[in-house]
């Protein structure tokens, strides 16, 4: 599990679990995102001006190349596992567009020139082509969403080895919710309206196309513990149910640069296995219902 929260959450949470305190699944936190002021994830969006102050790089605002160095160094010194950035508005936030780039391409390479330095995987948000397509060039390891990807994108991707993480459960959430009113503010309904029905097109071509796909599902938006729909969304979209799986494990391992150590059952990985009562490849939803949980040997549940 990828966690992207800020305030050191992310991190506090992956130590309490690693060291036992509590039960919880393997995380991999990258804390607060890197964004720009006024993007996607700056942390004083909508408040009232005289609280907003300036933040900065500690905060995750970045501004230029100077200010994205040392937020990838602020993330290092805080303890994650690899860096978000924002490089693109998003449907949830109080922009006006999802689609516009936030970040410049000389910001972006600098975030992901010093993320390489500390071993750093960089994954990127982004629903607008022309920031993706910074992205990539700058060489993040994942492109987050995806939604309005083109064909020459995806060239793109398929040249600089980038996976499509789709997180078409989100989309598809956002969509539903902007049809009943009052739910969203009036700023982002349309932009769930429009966003979200496009993300599920957008993985279906893109997997078509031979972009590479690892899963994800931006739970937080659609509800926690309604994660494993992605699988049936992922099928729906025309992926066959045993590439849905394998996005979920091997590809997902891969993506985080931990192949050694997970995405299989293999002799010297970690033995984190989930079963259900039938067959996955006959019926993909049965994903939704797991029977039995077993990480780094240990059972926690067993039906």
């Amino acid at each position: 599990m990828i966690l992207a929260i800020g305030s050191g959450v992310a991190v506090a949470l992956r130590k309490a679990i690693n060291k036992g305190l509590v039960i919880g699944p393997r995380v991999f936190a990258s804390g607060r995102p890197l964004s720009s002021t006024g993007g996607h994830d700056d942390p004083t969006n909508g408040w009232r001006a005289d609280l907003r102050g300036d933040p900065g790089p500690v905060e995750g605002i970045v501004n230029s190349v100077a200010d994205a160095r040392k937020a990838v160094r602020q993330r290092y010194k805080n303890g994650v596992d690899l860096i978000k950035i924002m490089v693109t508005g998003g449907v949830l936030d109080l922009s006006k567009h999802s689609h516009s780039p936030q970040l410049f391409d000389d910001e972006i390479e600098a975030i992901v020139t010093t993320a390489d330095s500390y071993g750093f995987k960089v994954a990127a948000h982004a629903h607008g082509v022309e920031g993706m397509q910074r992205a990539i060039r700058a060489g993040v390891s994942s492109i987050e969403h995806g939604t309005l990807m083109d064909a020459d994108t995806m060239v793109l991707m398929k040249k600089h080895d980038t996976y499509l993480v789709a997180t078409i459960l989100a989309g598809d959430f956002v969509a539903q919710k902007a049809k009943i009113d009052g739910y969203f503010p009036e700023i982002v309904r349309p932009k769930a309206a429009r966003i979200g029905p496009q993300i599920q097109d957008t993985f279906g071509r893109a997997y078509k196309a031979g972009v590479k796909i690892a899963f994800g599902t931006d739970t937080g938006v659609s509800a926690h513990g309604d994660n494993a729909q992605e699988f049936a969304l992922m099928v729906e979209a025309g992926m066959p149910p045993m590439e849905a799986i394998v996005a979920a494990t091997k590809n997902a391992a891969d993506l985080l640069g931990e192949s050694d150590q997970l995405g299989s059952i293999s002799v010297g990985k970690y033995a984190d296995v989930v079963a259900v009562k039938g067959n996955p490849i006959e019926d993909i939803t049965l994903l939704e219902n797991i029977n039995f949980v077993m990480k780094n040997g240990t059972i926690y549940k067993a039906e």
